[in-house]
């Protein structure tokens, strides 16, 4: 829950939209917007542009491996002008409409399917610039031991790590909640990945700690990320309910934004979420927001 002070000064700094300001002060964190957050702005290029003119120092993009080679080397090429980190795309995870994969189950075309994703994706990470790679562990499958499931993973995670290794790249987990938006999610929580990451035991294989789903699955944020920092190598934000930016759930993200300071984390963390207001003035609102939290 967002504490009394918290919660005042993010709504003071987000209730009043305004025109955002050109070439602002950058931000002290690495927040990464992605393509949508600015969406009035224009297309891809545009959208970085003023990101960057907003003071934000990272960028993210989950369909970077959907997109045309042209669109890609454009993309790196606005991302390096502006000095700013590009964060995660995702190398690999489950179509979920064929309800596929189990990458814990019996067939072991889901895990070559999984090691050629890896593979093919080391190209376009060199392209972008990117150290961390979002990976999904696929689906529970129901008919056998979680144990077993478990081990399967660890197993082929070991080996998606000889992969990107060579590369100096990190393959980053991502937990899923299944209350609200994954049912049948294989990896359901941070914890969960921190058991799995220190079976694989590899400096290419760690947890994407994205907070949303987090907070719908188990809560209790602060602790989780202290027991688990070990083996969490990127951080996405998104408050809860609704998947939108801070300030508008009940996440207290100023408390979390210390806590990080305090571990000196400079990675980055990605703004994972919508906007709660569309057009100019939500862009103005979310900026805020991000401001609020900054700063406290």
């Amino acid at each position: 829950m967002i504490g009394a002070g918290a919660a005042t000064g993010i709504a003071a700094a987000v209730g009043r939209p305004a025109r955002a300001a050109s070439n602002a002060a950058r931000f002290s964190l690495n927040f990464a917007p992605h393509e949508g957050s600015f969406a009035s702005r224009g297309g891809l290029i545009e959208q970085i542009a003023f990101a960057a003119d907003q003071g934000f120092r990272a960028w993210e993009d989950n369909t970077a491996k959907r997109r045309p080679v042209v669109e890609q080397d454009a993309m790196a090429k606005a991302l390096s002008s502006r000095n700013m980190t590009m964060g995660v795309f995702v190398a690999s995870g489950p179509a979920w409409a064929k309800g596929r994969p189990f990458l814990g189950g019996n067939d072991d075309s889901d895990r070559d399917a999984f090691l050629a994703d890896i593979q093919a994706s080391i190209e376009l990470a060199k392209r972008l610039n990117v150290k961390w790679m979002t990976v999904v562990t696929g689906l529970m499958e129901p008919k056998l031991p979680i144990d077993v499931q478990t081990g399967r993973i660890i197993d082929l995670m070991r080996r998606a790590g000889d992969i990107v290794a060579p590369h100096g790249m990190v393959l980053v987990m991502e937990p899923l909640n299944t209350r609200t938006n994954h049912p049948g999610a294989f990896l359901q929580t941070i914890a969960q990945g921190f058991s799995i990451a220190r079976g694989v035991s590899k400096p290419g294989v760690k947890v994407l700690a994205d907070l949303y789903h987090e907070q719908i699955q188990s809560g209790n944020l602060i602790p989780t990320l202290g027991m688990c920092w070990d083996e969490i190598a990127y951080i996405q934000f998104g408050d809860n309910p609704g998947r939108k930016e801070p300030g508008t759930g009940e996440v207290n993200f100023g408390n979390i934004v210390r806590w990080l300071r305090a571990r000196q984390y400079n990675g980055v963390i990605g703004m994972e979420h919508g906007n709660s207001i569309t057009g100019p003035d939500g862009e103005a609102r979310l900026i805020a927001a991000y401001r609020a939290i900054d700063v406290a």
